[in-house]
């Protein structure tokens, strides 16, 4: 099968006011694959993520999907276009249930019952508490209902910015699965930022490490991947 490129960086700086974080950033992310980012804290590897779904602007550069190009669309319709995002903060509305929280990501109630369905079937825990308050859940719980309302719209792309951080192993095994099964049954790409080096290599195909804004290496998920990319994360 040919392989195709379902997200396209080309050449992207972008920060803060007048300042570049992220600078002259190119990556390739190809279809059907999971593909980890990874680099110490204050990299710009969120800020990559903001930038991908508009949440910063672009100072130079261009971010395309399917070969389009999506720079300066708004968050909210590239989210409604079929990208997920899970980011690292918990953007969740603590005081409304789980139900409505994933209600929340859908445009209407039609779609609803299958959406959940879907969930259901990487976090079953979440069926039988769908009235409980989402601020009442344990921080690995809170995770799982993010990670639960990216899924919903079933997303054909789908950006996780930290997933694993300060989660216990069983919890990060739970989600590496739900990321090996949307990625093999409904074909899911999927960007994933990791400082969590173990998990991140466990699910991925392809890997590059972000240093000072910059992509410093890159390469297949293959032997010896491993310690190449700690001794990155090492300088």
């Amino acid at each position: 099968m040919r392989e195709t490129t379902k997200l396209e960086l080309a050449g992207i700086s972008s920060g803060y006011g007048a300042i570049d974080v992220v600078n002259d950033v190119s990556l390739s992310v190809r279809s059907g694959e999971i593909f980890a980012l990874m680099g110490k804290n204050g990299m710009g590897k969120t800020t990559l993520l903001k930038s991908i779904l508009g949440l910063l602007r672009l100072s130079r550069g261009t971010v395309s999907v399917d070969g389009k190009p999506i720079s300066g669309k708004s968050s909210a319709k590239l989210i409604a276009s079929g990208i997920g995002y899970a980011p690292q903060e918990l953007p969740l509305f603590q005081d409304l249930s789980i139900r409505d929280n994933l209600r929340l990501a859908l445009r209407s109630d039609r779609d609803l019952a299958a959406a959940l369905d879907r969930v259901y079937s990487h976090f079953p825990f979440l069926k039988d508490r769908l009235a409980q308050k989402a601020g009442t859940l344990s921080g690995g719980e809170q995770k799982m209902l993010i990670l639960s309302r990216a899924l919903m719209l079933q997303p054909k792309l789908l950006l996780i910015d930290e997933i694993s951080e300060g989660l216990q192993p069983s919890v990060i095994l739970n989600i590496a699965n739900a990321l090996r099964h949307e990625r093999e049954a409904n074909g899911t790409t999927i960007l994933l930022v990791e400082q969590n080096l173990d998990f991140a290599l466990s699910v991925a195909d392809r890997w590059a490490v972000l240093k000072l804004g910059a992509i410093e290496d890159q390469d297949h998920n293959a032997a010896g991947a491993r310690e190449r990319v700690l001794q990155h994360l090492k300088i």
